[in-house]
């Protein structure tokens, strides 16, 4: 008999169709909330399909008592309870090196999309002002200043993209790594003070919350350009509108918000802001490679064959 499978949250139409073939699916649209599927059919289900947003808390967990596997179709783990899902002996995966080349690469078009200011550029063409005037001078990427908060894989990524640019590299993370040899700073406010773009590559979680905050703001200053690829908590939005608002800060390239698909209103009329809809991993080729990791994760499982990119 199958093995039954619960779908948590909207997942691509493939993976929930590779799902479907492999497995008996409940919710496979991923839009019912699972506390309202019956007791009778929770107590089946033994794999459970999520992503790197909706993740699945402890309480999600408990409705599940015979989970043996948690596959998650993403890289981040933070919305993931590890902690229940380790009390319980559960599996649980996710799909990390086959995001970190899109994720770099949407960083480095932040970098470049803020300091040449092309988005304002395109407009200035397309509004006829070009006729008017010449488009106002914007700053040369050669010879900055990349400071990467977080040097893991994707960090280190963005740090050979930024390299051959033409662009000098520092980080900073909570462990000095030996085989790194770019210059790492002390601490966060270092960094920023030394950085004319400021990438936040770091995980998401409690312990990265709020990271981002006053203080590393106005260390980056009126000139500098925070870039976030990585999670949205990792910054203090309201911090951060404060600091652009005020021209504290000179510009910001954002991929990931606090209360995603929800953007402040405030972000969303600053101009010197660029903006983007959590697409860090969204192309096609990737989300194929994770559609394939995600569904293989459960079949691995349940044949019996070791589990590739488990976390715990």
């Amino acid at each position: 008999m199958p093995v039954e499978i619960l779908i948590a949250c909207p997942l691509p139409p493939a993976v929930a169709a590779a799902l479907q073939e492999n497995f008996t699916v409940h919710n496979p649209t991923g839009r019912e909330p699972v506390s309202r599927l019956p007791r009778e059919t929770l107590e089946t289900i033994r794999g459970l399909a999520t992503n790197g947003s909706f993740g699945a808390d402890a309480a999600l967990i408990d409705l599940l008592p015979r989970l043996e596997i948690i596959s998650s179709f993403g890289a981040g783990v933070d919305p993931i309870d590890l902690d229940a899902a380790r009390r319980r002996g559960l599996v649980v995966t996710n799909t990390p090196d086959v995001v970190t080349a899109d994720v770099a690469d949407l960083a480095m078009a932040l970098i470049a999309n803020c300091g040449r200011n092309l988005l304002a550029a395109d407009r200035f063409v397309r509004l006829g002002a070009w006729a008017q005037a010449p488009f106002p001078l914007t700053r040369s990427l050669t010879g900055k200043t990349v400071g990467i908060v977080g040097m893991g894989r994707i960090g280190q990524a963005i740090a050979r993209r930024a390299a051959a640019a033409d662009m000098r590299i520092q980080w900073y993370g909570p462990r000095p790594k030996p085989d790194i040899s770019y210059e790492r700073q002390p601490d966060l406010e270092a960094l920023a003070l030394a950085a004319d773009f400021l990438v936040i590559a770091t995980a998401g979680g409690a312990y990265t919350q709020n990271l981002i905050d006053h203080r590393v703001l106005d260390a980056l200053g009126p000139q500098g350009i925070l870039i976030n690829v990585s999670r949205g908590s990792v910054v203090d939005e309201a911090a951060l509108i404060a600091a652009l608002s005020a021209g504290r800060l000179g510009g910001a390239g954002l991929d990931v918000f606090a209360a995603e698909p929800t953007v402040p209103q405030a972000l969303r009329e600053l101009d010197h802001v660029v903006l983007t809809p959590h697409v860090g991993t969204g192309t096609s080729e990737t989300r194929a490679v994770m559609g394939t990791l995600t569904v293989g994760a459960l079949s691995d499982h349940f044949a019996g064959r070791p589990v590739r990119n488990r976390v715990v």
